[in-house]
Order: structure tokens, then sequence, then C-alpha cells
């Protein structure tokens, strides 16, 4: 059965896409079975694995039940997924029943067995979508940038995550929060990153040791060209600093 994953934060630009993306690939270059499910209406995650939105079938026509999930994966070169566009917006105001926080969990129930992994990527606000991948979701990981609005975010999605738990799915586990864009050198990062600490000692949250250092050209690859970084930047920093991420994630049983 399938371990989901889905990642998190209340503030948008922390490298959420990007994180899931490389986790994700990280993840089949250790030979899992992957599939992502973008989750977010923006489709920035679609758009980075090449993936069509536009002529193909989304995860919104999954939970309006008008075609089985299994036939809305795409299989690209990174790993197989379920794409999103901005069709999903609409979810908030279509379902508007309570319950409707479990949609997303009984639409992917068929799907468990044929992967080793599934993770969710998630929007920055925190409503039904965000409600959805919790509920649905066995692990929670919250990417966080070094500065003070990220750490807002992080709190804010934390107290989320507890509601979420306490309601609706008290296995939910939180992997931890780790940081991207990190520059090491920089006063700003390393205060935050200190900051972080004592916080998530109060909220009882892991904060991962692996720290993603900032890299413009796994932007572009991830991006622009929609490639493989991990084959086609292995000796990029932050290319190495998500698979260390995902080795961490596998020693503390994570993953």
């Amino acid at each position: 059965m399938a371990k989901i994953i889905s990642l998190i934060n209340e503030k948008g630009g922390v490298g959420k896409t990007t994180s899931t993306n490389l986790i994700a690939t990280c993840l089949k270059h250790k030979n899992f079975r992957v599939l992502c499910i973008d989750f977010d209406p923006q489709g920035h995650l679609s758009f980075s694995m090449g993936a069509d939105t536009r002529e193909r079938s989304t995860i919104y026509d999954v939970l309006k039940r008008t075609i089985k999930p299994q036939y809305a994966i795409q299989h690209t070169a990174i790993t197989d997924i379920i794409p999103a566009n901005d069709l999903l917006k609409s979810i908030e105001r279509e379902f508007t029943n309570s319950g409707n926080e479990q949609l997303l969990k009984n639409c992917i129930k068929s799907l468990s067995s044929l992967y080793d992994y599934i993770l969710i990527d998630s929007p920055p606000e925190l409503g039904l979508i965000s409600a959805n991948a919790l509920v649905a979701s066995d692990i929670v990981l919250i990417p966080c940038l070094p500065d003070g609005y990220s750490l807002m975010g992080a709190i804010k999605v934390h107290d989320t995550i507890m509601r979420i738990k306490r309601a609706f799915n008290p296995e939910l586990a939180i992997g931890g929060v780790f940081l991207v864009r990190y520059y090491s050198r920089e006063n700003l990062s390393r205060s935050v990153a200190e900051v972080l600490t004592d916080l998530t000692e109060k909220l009882d949250i892991t904060v991962l040791q692996t720290k993603i250092r900032h890299s413009n050209v796994i932007n572009s690859a991830t991006t622009t060209k929609q490639l493989d970084a991990i084959g086609s930047l292995p000796k990029n920093n932050a290319v190495l600093d998500y698979q260390n991420l995902v080795d961490e994630l596998f020693e503390r049983g994570v993953l």
C-alpha cells in the first residue's frame, strides 16, 4: 500500500512544488513506484513534469467522478502524475456539504496498491482543497523559506494540521519542517533556522537537519526545461541536498 505524503505551507512561493518534484524524482531514482497528484489549481507541478492539462483529464474530473482516477494518470519522463488546472478552484464552491473533506481520500483509494509513494502538492490557501490533501495523507512535510513570513505560514499550517488530525485523520503525522533556498553564509538564513528550531520545539515538530541550498539552475530545470533534475543535474548542490533530505527521511522512518 502506498504511503501518501502532502507538502504544504500557508505561504506561497516557499519551494513547495519544486520540493514535491524533487522528492518524487529522488524516490523514483531509488526504484520506487511514485505517483504525484497536483492539487494546486495553479498547476505548476503539472507543468514542471510536462503533463497535458488542456486535452487530458485532471484531478478535478476525478473528484467530480466523471473519470476513474487510473484513467487520469499521465506517465511523464519524471514520474506518473494526475495533473491539475484552474478548474480545481471551483471545488471550493461546488462541494459545500459536510464530509467533503474526504473527497480525495475516497477517490484515490483504488490507486494505493499500484504505487509505493503518492505525493500531493497542495495549494497555499488553507481551505477545502488543502483539507482534502491532509485527510488523504499519512505524512505531511512543511517546506519553509528562511524568512519570517514562511515561519508564520508554518505555524498557521500546524494549527490546520492539528484540526484535521482531531476531526478526520488521527493517524496523520508531521514528518518535519525543512528549509529551502538556504544561504549558509547569510545571517538571516542562520537566524531563521535558529528561530525555527525554537518554535518547532514548542510545537513538537521535527526540524529536518538537511537544508536545501539556493539554486537558480534547479528552478530553470524543473520549470522552463521540465527536466529530471537528478538525471540532468547530478552534481547540483540543491539536487544533492534533496537526495540527502530523502535519505534523512528514510533514516528517521518517515518514508
